[in-house]
């Protein structure tokens, strides 16, 4: 059976129409669903974001390296933002885009960027605080919020299996993190939960508002704040620890590496099979991190703690599938 995904409309120019105007209104429309040939959602297809989720859950091992090295969150989120956002300079310099952004969508691209640099800090901070495991699989409520706070703004429908999938979710995390909850730390957790709801609101933002626009220009005018704010607060706190032996420099371009190259490939995957097979492929990320973390961290979870997260990434992946339906 076709697969049916919702994708940003493209060509708007011969309607006549402003596809920048009304906001959530708009993002309703843009969000019609397009029936995809099944072809084109097998694994070739999903193989940007299944190298994404595997991108994404290097960063979080390499993560503990950098820190173990004597990097502090600061330092590494002011250096990687400054390394991205020259990058992406550079690039829209070789290729520019078709159109660059009006004013109106610069705006909101930078207010963008601020809950970007909020959300990256955030997450930097739950996963220096917490066994990496625990940090991003309290983060990945996202998925789950977003889809949920989507429902509810009217940009997208949930049905009655997406909401089951999302209660059994977070029945899941309630299991992993009540068990032994005296030993994590409440502020790693906080940081965790923060960061994605600052995702959450960047999600909705960039669909209602910037759904139509070159996702590198995107890209770059939410880097220069985020950068900004990190280097600004770097300054203030009067930090600034770089690693202390090769293997966390190492550690700390991995990260740059890989991170950057999750973002490219998650543009490329939501182009290609949509948003929804795109969140599924990117659910391997937890898993993926909860392995590498007992395996080459030593990190480990009781069976209890191991229920829960189980319970949560077959939950993340049914409230896919029933979101995408």
């Amino acid at each position: 059976m076709a697969a049916c995904v919702v994708t940003p409309e493209r060509g708007g120019n011969n309607s006549g129409s402003k596809p920048h105007q009304g906001g959530f209104e708009s993002a309703r429309r843009v969000s019609s669903a397009r029936v995809l040939p099944p072809a084109i959602i097998r694994l070739p297809g999903l193989m940007p974001a299944v190298i994404a989720a595997l991108s994404f859950s290097t960063t979080d091992i390499l993560l503990k390296v950098a820190y173990a090295s004597g990097m502090d969150v600061l330092t590494l989120a002011s250096l990687r933002a400054l390394l991205a956002a020259v990058f992406f300079w550079g690039w829209l310099r070789i290729v520019p885009p078709v159109r660059w952004h009006t004013a109106r969508e610069r705006a909101i691209a930078l207010g963008i960027g601020a809950l970007f640099a909020l959300s990256v800090v955030g997450l930097l901070e739950a996963v220096s605080l917490l066994p990496v495991s625990i940090a991003i699989l309290a983060y990945f409520i996202y998925p789950l919020a977003t889809g949920i706070a989507a429902a509810l703004t009217g940009v997208e429908r949930l049905g009655a299996r997406a909401l089951l999938t999302a209660t059994v979710a977070f029945l899941g995390l309630a299991l992993m993190l009540g068990h032994g909850f005296g030993a994590l730390s409440v502020l790693g957790l906080a940081c965790a939960f923060g960061a994605a709801l600052c995702r959450v609101a960047s999600l909705l933002a960039t669909r209602a508002f910037l759904a139509t626009t070159d996702a590198r220009v995107t890209t770059w005018y939410s880097m220069v704040p985020s950068a900004m704010l990190f280097l600004a607060a770097s300054l203030t706190a009067g930090t600034w620890n770089v690693p202390q032996n090769s293997w966390g420099w190492a550690a700390f371009l991995g990260v740059t590496i890989t991170s950057t190259l999750s973002t490219l490939l998650i543009y490329i995957s939501t182009n290609t099979v949509g948003p929804f097979r795109t969140a599924l492929a990117l659910n391997l990320e937890p898993l993926v991190t909860l392995i590498a973390s007992m395996a080459l961290l030593e990190e480990v979870l009781d069976p209890v703690q191991m229920l829960g997260a189980g319970v949560m990434i077959a939950a993340l992946c049914g409230f896919q599938f029933a979101r995408g339906r």
